[in-house]
């Protein structure tokens, strides 16, 4: 038989051994991998083979940092995502769909998990693309106000590029690239490269769920 491979995205090291004995009962179930952190999951969506991520909603290194790691998985993973959560908030829940998760389980009801993960598995998610669609429009949003030469820089720091590797690559000058970056970072209300990264890609989701709602 072959097994749906899961991967833990949790920080609380006894709640992953405690569902790791859990899941692994099951005989069409395993759990492949285990992350306690953001960067720890990001690491293992490059790396690992798996078919669903059981994600924790707040991660300790950041508030609500799963949602971040969520959109960050969907981008280099085509795994089903299930949030994990201790709390029940409307405004979070839209956040983790609209993040691109397909379903959202309280912690209480962790026995609900081996039902949730087959049927991720075996069942597409009709709203997978209508999401992907609103993500890209908010996306557009955010960016509207950029000319394109901001627009070109943006994306190159969004995928990881150095000042130094942005000057090279776009054959300009230290000085115009620190205005052009400086005027990005005002255009879009934030103080740091990161920040706006992180903007871009997390400002509007409950706006675009709602969106869809409506």
């Amino acid at each position: 038989m072959s097994h749906i491979r899961v991967l833990l995205v949790e920080d609380d090291p006894d709640w992953v051994k405690a569902m790791t004995l859990f899941l692994n009962k099951e005989a069409d179930l395993l759990i492949v991998g285990a992350a306690s952190t953001a960067e720890e999951a990001l690491s293992l969506a490059r790396t690992l083979s798996f078919d669903v991520a059981l994600l924790d909603i707040q991660l300790a290194d950041h508030q609500q940092n799963g949602i971040y790691t969520a959109v960050e998985m969907h981008r280099i993973h085509a795994a089903k995502i299930i949030m994990l959560t201790s709390m029940s908030e409307e405004e979070v829940m839209t956040q983790a769909f609209t993040a691109g998760a397909i379903n959202y389980i309280e912690k209480t009801n962790f026995r609900q998990l081996p039902e949730a993960i087959r049927s991720a598995y075996h069942h597409p998610a009709p709203m997978e693309a209508l999401l992907k669609e609103l993500a890209r429009l908010k996306r557009e949003e955010q960016l509207k106000d950029l000319t394109s030469a901001e627009r070109e820089v943006f994306e190159l720091i969004e995928q990881g590029y150095t000042q130094t590797q942005i000057e090279q690559k776009l054959y300009k000058a230290e000085s115009t690239l620190k205005n052009q970056v400086n005027k990005m970072l005002k255009k879009l209300g934030v103080r740091s490269r990161k920040e706006a990264v992180e903007k871009v890609r997390r400002k509007g989701l409950t706006a675009g769920m709602e969106e869809y709602k409506e």
